[in-house]
């Protein structure tokens, strides 16, 4: 189910090593990891489904689990349950029990059980259902060898590619469910009458008190700002000195290994320009922001581990209702802010469809950490004055991004209504594991680099080649294929004071918005300690806010469409968002860009 830990029991069994791939079969992607080897040396998959409520639901993450069931049945099902809430998580036990498959339970979080009182007898619990029940704390790094022990001895004794053989593909033996709902529940219920000893009322005073102050409707919301705030001054004040100290060792690179490393090979001239004007200074421009990228997701996880985001939602839930979504739209909306992609894609656990395809439609609006690492760059170099700037500079473009998202939930709401309730569970607030903070960070940290590091090479090398094609017009009369490009555009785009090399750097954006950067380091034949200098030569502060509201604003990148795409099923409905997104950015940026001038 959600919220049990599950997680944090992935990583501490496969031991971080794990892999996000589509699962065969199906066009969804799904975490996978190797569990340790046996005694006999077998090796075994975890591989990690979608938290779920039920397994008959409607949902999409439902549906996931419902057709890896069917379609490629899995030799062992683990299944987690959060100790702490085992009266109404129980039930869920015995319905997947009634599938047929050989199952072990995880009674995760028994250390919190335990502070709030709870006493389960899970061995009389695992002897009534006849299968291994295992106490753990994934968090605490307890009960890990005895549930591995558990699932080795049961995976012993498997037919098929447990034991390392090849066997027929079984189907679950009662996948419509032996138990009727009333069977289930009352077994339940014999079942914590007789095994579960829970307090008369549970005791968790210090959730109490903090929800006092941070579900107040008017409290809550300025505190919520002012963390939001304090996120974007700590990501300015921690990564910047980080930013400059690795793009100095990169600058090193450069100039005592890499130059003459060339000239030492004799390499020509215009294949030197391509590599060190072009794919070394657009990648290590993209690379100082990897401090940036590591500390961001640190930050968002803790917000996430300690139980606050749920009672954000729950906070914004009525604001979202006015705009025709939840509170799970907002936590979407928050999760957006690391990316686009997982987060549209986590709008499966919304049944109904148009709730689905409206908070989709809002989604890509969200301060991406791609977007946010050319907003640091660029507040840092424009508004480097007062300290605090900076930090009020990328706040102003968060409180955006979300005017952006009420803006498109007004006007669509009525094109896709909905009328689905919202329940939502709040879990008591948890100190969160260091450990797991920090391996989500160096996680996503790795993950951008493997899933941009195509978009970025390309893309530098396409922009070097379009800035020095035709040979010589660079130096000679500045007429580029670039050049032709922003002159084409400009009717368009300059009445927002985009200028042609601007316009060059929009269109690589449009594939990964992480290319921005890069590109513009190519375009003004920078590395990343002079390129603020460059941009600052030719571009006016008005200039720089407009290109950074058209940046949050406009087109989605190629993943953002893509995953629209997969999970809308709608092409009607990708270039909707493509022609609305370009509209709002267009206007926006037309009335900071004029406004500003009028003011100044």
């Amino acid at each position: 189910m959600p919220n049990t830990g599950k997680s944090t029991l992935f990583n501490r069994l496969t031991g971080g090593r794990a892999q996000i791939a589509n699962w065969p079969g199906l066009t969804v992607e799904l975490m996978r990891g190797a569990l340790p080897s046996d005694r006999l040396g077998h090796a075994y998959e975890l591989l990690d489904l979608p938290g779920i409520h039920d397994l008959t639901g409607s949902s999409e993450d439902e549906a996931v689990v419902q057709r890896v069931m069917r379609n490629s049945t899995p030799d062992l099902l683990l299944v987690v349950i959060n100790a702490s809430q085992i009266s109404h998580q129980l039930q869920f036990l015995l319905q997947i029990q009634a599938i047929g498959l050989p199952v072990v339970a995880a009674l995760n979080m028994s250390d919190e059980a335990d502070h709030f009182g709870i006493e389960i007898d899970h061995e009389k619990i695992a002897a009534a259902l006849g299968i291994p029940v295992v106490a753990v704390s994934a968090k605490r790094n307890r009960g890990m060898n005895q549930l591995l022990d558990e699932l080795h001895h049961l995976g012993e004794s498997l037919p098929g590619s447990a034991a390392g053989h090849e066997a027929e593909p079984r189907r679950p033996a009662g996948y419509e469910l032996n138990l009727e709902p009333e069977d289930s529940e009352q077994r339940q219920q014999d079942l914590l009458a007789s095994h579960v000893r829970l307090p008369a009322r549970l005791q968790n005073q210090r959730t109490r008190l903090l929800d006092r102050v941070l579900l107040h409707p008017v409290v809550g919301l300025l505190l919520f700002l002012g963390l939001v705030l304090a996120v974007f001054q700590a990501l300015y004040l921690v990564s910047t000195p980080l930013q400059e100290l690795l793009g100095s060792g990169l600058e090193w690179v450069q100039g005592n290994l890499l130059e003459p490393g060339l000239l030492l090979i004799n390499t020509p001239p215009l294949l030197q320009g391509l590599v060190v004007d072009g794919l070394w200074l657009g990648v290590s421009t993209v690379a100082t922001f990897l401090p940036l990228i590591f500390l961001f997701y640190i930050l968002l996880a803790i917000i996430e581990d300690s139980g606050y985001l749920p009672r954000a939602a729950f906070l914004m839930d009525g604001f979202m209702r006015w705009l025709g979504l939840d509170g799970r739209a907002f936590v979407l909306q928050v999760m957006g802010f690391g990316c686009n992609v997982p987060s549209i894609m986590g709008t499966r656990v919304i049944r109904d469809r148009g709730m689905r395809l409206l908070a989709m439609l809002c989604i890509p609006f969200a301060l991406c950490q791609a977007r946010l690492t050319v907003f640091l760059f660029m507040a840092a170099v424009f508004f480097p004055r007062p300290w605090w700037a900076p930090g009020l500079v990328l706040f102003s473009f968060y409180l955006m991004s979300f005017l952006a998202a009420v803006i498109t939930g007004l006007i669509f709401k009525r094109v896709y209504p909905s009328e689905e309730a919202f329940a939502l569970e709040l879990p008591p607030y948890r100190t969160p594991s260091l450990l797991t903070v920090v391996q989500r960070g160096w996680s996503a940290m790795l993950n951008f680099l493997v899933t941009t590091r195509v978009f970025i090479i390309v893309g530098a090398a396409a922009i070097w080649l379009l800035t020095n094609f035709p040979v010589g017009a660079a130096e000679a009369s500045g007429e580029t294929w670039a050049a032709d490009i922003g002159r084409f555009f400009q009717p368009v785009l300059g009445p927002i004071g985009m200028s042609p090399e601007l316009t060059v750097s929009l269109f690589f954006g449009f594939i990964a918005k992480e290319i921005l950067l890069g590109a513009m380091a190519v375009i003004y034949r920078s590395n990343e300690s002079g390129l603020g200098d460059a941009m600052a030569a030719f571009i006016t502060p008005i200039q720089s806010l407009s290109f950074m509201t058209f940046v949050l604003l406009y087109t989605p990148c190629l993943g953002t469409l893509a995953a629209q795409l997969q999970e809308s099923k709608s092409r009607n409905f990708v270039l909707l968002s493509v022609v609305w997104s370009l509209l709002l950015a267009w206007t926006a940026a037309l009335l900071v860009y004029q406004g500003g001038r009028l003011i100044a």
